[in-house]
């Protein structure tokens, strides 16, 4: 499916509902998986890339209270992607300001999965760089799953550069990779 175009915009509260109603499913064939070696002076992290046997169907998880605080709080970031002929909505990010470390740290990335593979995620971070921009930021962080590689991807695509982890960040105790790049 495919839009006839579409525009980036504030998200509102009244966007929530839609929000949480998007397509937040995806597959993959491929995850992150992470090694310890850890020895008396010597601690090592590996993460590979790994063929799944089977293909991994998964919902990224719709945080509706995050989404409510980003509506509210005007140091944080929340965008929507709608369709231009008929509002509908396609995708959302959420950024929260970071002040004290200079950094926009990017919690969602959504596009709804009929309008994946147009440029609409893309967009979404394009236009949150500018808002960083405009609120002083130098650095981007994004957090992603270790099990969501389409995710890791798209991060990689656009020039984002792995730079930690946290090994049960999230509700689920999924680990948690970050990748990091310049504002400007």
């Amino acid at each position: 499916m495919s839009t006839n175009g579409f525009l980036i915009r504030d998200g509102l509260e009244d966007d929530i509902a839609a929000c949480l109603e998007l397509d937040h499913q995806y597959s993959t064939d491929y995850v992150w998986q992470m090694t310890m070696d850890e020895r008396p002076g010597h601690w090592q992290v590996t993460f590979n890339t790994q063929r799944l046997p089977r293909l991994l169907e998964t919902v990224y998880p719709p945080r509706a209270h995050r989404l409510r605080l980003a509506a509210a709080a005007s140091d944080q970031c929340f965008l929507v992607a709608a369709a231009r002929n008929d509002h509908s909505m396609l995708g959302y990010l959420t950024m929260r300001n970071d002040p004290v470390h200079s950094i926009a740290l990017i919690q969602d990335v959504v596009v709804s999965q009929p309008f994946r593979g147009q440029r609409i995620g893309t967009r979404l971070i394009g236009v949150a760089r500018q808002w960083a921009a405009e609120h002083q930021l130098s650095r981007f962080m994004i957090e992603v799953s270790t099990q969501n590689y389409p995710a890791i991807h798209f991060c990689q695509k656009l020039g984002f550069k792995f730079c930690g982890f946290n090994d049960h960040y999230f509700d689920n105790h999924d680990i948690a990779v970050f990748f990091s790049q310049s504002v400007r």
